[in-house]
């Protein structure tokens, strides 16, 4: 036995604590040794599969010999049945093979060690349809152009669906921004959610109310009917985009499985009713070069990657709507007004346009001292953290998905000679409005984003994206049949608009 080092001793995560080194070091003898020392019992292989979901296969703990062996070489699962329409039935066998980096203790079994796996096909090689290796792929051909990596967090946004015993300290709609206690009813459920997924993950940079409160909701789903309902996000921190894939949806299990716990409902859904804030999933990207954060200049402005990257998703941005809005209430949520995109353009700290610039941090005064005078301590290193940030994805995208496809056309951004230009001419002065006629509409429906990406597809099939799958992704939006759909609902009596539009953003009360 070993002492553990100060990098990790004190580190959120249980089992860095308990392997007394980072994740990125876990062998598999580490795990071998932790399951049979602390008495696990159960090992959870999870993954995503087409829908999003993260998937389950249970493993006892029988012997070493047998552990051994699952942690070497994973298992077989069907893989016809978790990417229908992806792989036949013919030849659909895949290994689940699990990454020993991401591995977690169960938040209430103590003796179960949960594992996220990655897909491998029959000769071992990383499967290359199905999403994690999409990521993966889109991932290392960053990296091979760029010479560095593609970092990213996600704003995860949610509704929590309760029913309070009584009526006491009501919130009023639009106004929940960063509510405390007493006046949210569904704390206890968020509380418990931050600390499991802060736990798990160890990069879980906040989590607080949103704008988003309704009363007493309406719906023709028993579930959430006459719910009170409250907005919440959670934001991670920076971190490699493979591991956020990951991370992202365990969290999202996570959330729901808290949610359940406490006999209340979570959703993602981009839209729950008229007027209301919507759930956006907001992806803040920075660019990594040899540990060091690069997009900005010594002289504070934005470096040359970091213009390239914002015209590599804006040159793109009306097929890559198709992998982040999904569904037709999607298109509800991206409309003038609400704090969410509808224009093709960036600006410095404004939350209109599609690609935002926030603060980062690097302040020419000391924030510490400007508040406490008398502090003189020296200050911690790295404390800039700049991002930019793509602000129309919504929580029904496959997490997955939508991330092999942003990082796809950052890629394309940091090798393309005319990104840097494009970005410049779509910039918005601070201040200026964006609904003027110089910036293109994002696709306004889900059958017009599939449009997009139809006439689009040849750059993202070159990428690596399986054609099966922007296939799928395709016919799931035009599914929706949503064509004229805001005229079709202007023009229905006050009271059947609001059924409708309620029916419609509720139907995919639990996709992905």
């Amino acid at each position: 036995m070993f002492e553990p080092v100060p990098s990790v001793e004190h580190d959120v995560r249980p089992l860095v604590r308990r392997l007394r080194k980072p994740p990125e070091e876990w062998q598999r003898e580490d795990l071998l040794e932790l399951c049979l020392r602390d008495g696990v019992r159960v090992v959870n292989f999870r993954y995503p599969a087409l829908d999003g979901k993260l998937k389950e296969l249970r493993l006892p703990v029988n012997d070493r010999a047998y552990l051994d062996r699952i942690l070497a070489t994973g298992e077989r699962v069907d893989g016809s049945s978790l990417f229908p329409r992806m792989l036949p039935a013919t030849a659909s066998d895949l290994y689940v093979v699990p990454v020993y980096s991401w591995a977690f203790l169960d938040p209430w079994q103590e003796d179960e060690l949960q594992i996220v796996c990655r897909f491998a096909d029959a000769d071992g090689k990383p499967a290359a349809a199905t999403p994690d290796n999409v990521l993966a792929h889109a991932a290392r051909h960053f990296r091979d152009v760029s010479g560095g990596d593609l970092d990213a967090l996600a704003e995860l946004e949610f509704y929590v669906c309760t029913r309070p015993d009584h009526p006491r300290f009501q919130g009023r709609p639009q106004r929940n921004y960063h509510q405390s206690s007493p006046y949210l009813a569904s704390r206890p459920v968020v509380d418990e959610i931050l600390r499991a997924v802060s736990a798990v993950t160890g990069r879980v940079k906040y989590c607080h109310s949103e704008v988003g409160y309704i009363g007493r909701l309406e719906s023709h789903e028993p579930e959430i009917d006459g719910c009170r309902v409250e907005q919440y996000e959670l934001e991670f921190d920076l971190m490699p985009i493979e591991d956020l894939g990951a991370w992202l949806t365990v969290a999202r299990w996570l959330i729901r499985a808290i949610a359940a716990r406490h006999a209340a409902t979570v959703t993602f859904l981009p839209k729950l009713d008229e007027g209301m804030a919507g759930n956006g999933m907001h992806l803040h990207l920075a660019v990594r070069r040899e540990g060091r954060n690069v997009m900005r200049r010594d002289d504070g402005e934005l470096s040359d990657d970091a213009l390239r990257l914002i015209g590599g998703l804006l040159e793109r941005a009306g097929p890559l709507t198709a992998f982040g809005s999904s569904v037709a209430a999607s298109f509800l949520r991206l409309v003038p007004g609400q704090e969410a995109p509808t224009r093709v353009c960036w600006g410095h700290r404004n939350r209109a346009t599609l690609i935002r610039v926030p603060l980062d941090f690097a302040c020419s005064q000391r924030l510490d001292r400007t508040m406490n005078p008398r502090e003189r301590g020296s200050l911690p290193g790295a404390l800039a953290r700049p991002t930019v940030e793509y602000r129309s994805p919504d929580g029904s995208a496959h997490p997955l998905v939508l991330l092999a496809a942003v990082a796809m056309c950052a890629s394309a951004g940091l090798e393309s000679g005319t990104a840097r230009e494009f970005a410049q001419r779509l910039q918005v002065v601070p201040g200026a409005e964006v609904d003027g006629d110089g910036y293109q509409h994002l696709p306004d429906t889900a059958v017009a984003a599939a449009r997009e990406l139809r006439a689009h597809r040849a750059f993202f099939e070159e990428r690596g994206m399986p054609p099966r799958l922007i296939d799928i992704v395709c016919r799931q939006l035009e599914d929706e049949s949503d064509l004229g759909l805001e005229e079709k609902l202007r023009g229905l009596p006050a009271a059947e608009r609001l059924a409708q539009s309620r029916r419609l953003m509720h139907k995919d009360l639990h996709k992905h």
